[in-house]
């Protein structure tokens, strides 16, 4: 009955939305992203607040109070305003009270509820979803019942388990706040586990976010493997360089540099401690690689699967 979208901030700025009169407007979260276009971070906030500055009195505008942007977005507003949030006061409430590789148990307005997805960062999601069900007419307790039907996107948090109780997850992870999001859930989850974080930056976007990430790994990570993504036009050694300038001489130690991104998944697996999770970051749902100017074929699923079937072998 309904069409969701994710509205770019490019796509607000360039108008490609113009043209469609929105009922509901959510805002998640402002993060580190798309700054090689906008040049800065306000004035990639303002391309954002673009699109709750134009929805009419009739709509409504979902904010997550816990962001510092959230009020931001709303300031001269027309819509009608409600707000969700994990951490304090507001219109729908939510709370992780256990989470597991399986999924999570929440607290959502009062209701416990199991879920199929893990991290804060999807407690935020399904909040998110559960507030734009209510305020568009759907009973709570029928909203509740559909989250806990959902399973993870490809490529979020998935998933493989492999031989010697080894975990490797899958996640799109390609900015400091999601990988920091990804690190901090799977440590909470399995503390006592190594885990490994592979990933790299992608070519010809911006740059300053590398050795933000780089020292992101470094302070969750127990091992770094950096490769490859999507170098496009630039040098993959000269991406890895300026990653590595975030991390002081204690990371580096457990850095390792292998540009072959199949080598390296192969390497981060093969040499990973019983029952490590490695986490592979940056691809996700994409089954391809752009190198130069030319996309070919790269499913991260598969060759995990492949090397884990090997060492079932070996």
């Amino acid at each position: 009955s309904h069409c969701f979208m994710e509205v770019s901030s490019i796509g607000i700025e360039q108008e490609r939305t113009a043209a469609l009169d929105f009922n509901v407007g959510i805002f998640s979260n402002l993060t580190h992203d798309h700054l090689d276009y906008h040049k800065s971070f306000a004035e990639y906030l303002r391309c954002k607040k673009l699109f709750f500055d134009r929805l009419p009195q009739d709509a409504w505008a979902i904010i997550n109070m816990d962001d510092r942007n959230g009020r931001v977005m709303v300031q001269n507003c027309k819509a009608r305003v409600v707000s969700y949030s994990c951490k304090g006061v507001a219109d729908h409430k939510c709370r992780v009270l256990e989470q597991s590789f399986d999924g999570m148990l929440l607290n959502i307005d009062g209701k416990e509820i199991w879920v199929r997805l893990i991290g804060e960062h999807n407690a935020y999601n399904l909040l998110a979803i559960y507030t734009t069900a209510v305020v568009l007419g759907t009973e709570p307790s029928s909203a509740l019942l559909a989250l806990s039907t959902l399973e993870a996107a490809p490529g979020r948090l998935e998933n493989l388990r492999g031989p010697r109780g080894i975990s490797a997850i899958i996640d799109y992870a390609h900015t400091p706040d999601a990988l920091e999001n990804v690190l901090k859930t799977l440590k909470a989850i399995a503390p006592s586990r190594e885990l490994c974080c592979l990933f790299g930056c992608g070519g010809d976007r911006d740059r300053s976010k590398r050795p933000e990430m780089g020292a992101i790994a470094a302070k969750y990570a127990d091992r770094i493997v950096l490769t490859s993504d999507n170098s496009r036009s630039e040098n993959s050694a000269d991406i890895i360089a300026e990653i590595k300038a975030g991390m002081d001489s204690e990371a580096l130690g457990k850095c390792i540099c292998i540009e072959d991104r199949k080598e390296a998944i192969r390497m981060a697996l093969m040499t990973a401690r019983d029952g490590s999770t490695v986490l592979l970051a940056g691809k996700g749902h994409e089954n391809y690689q752009i190198i130069g100017s030319e996309k070919k074929h790269f499913d991260e699923k598969e060759i995990v699967l492949e090397t884990f079937k090997w060492m079932d072998r070996n």
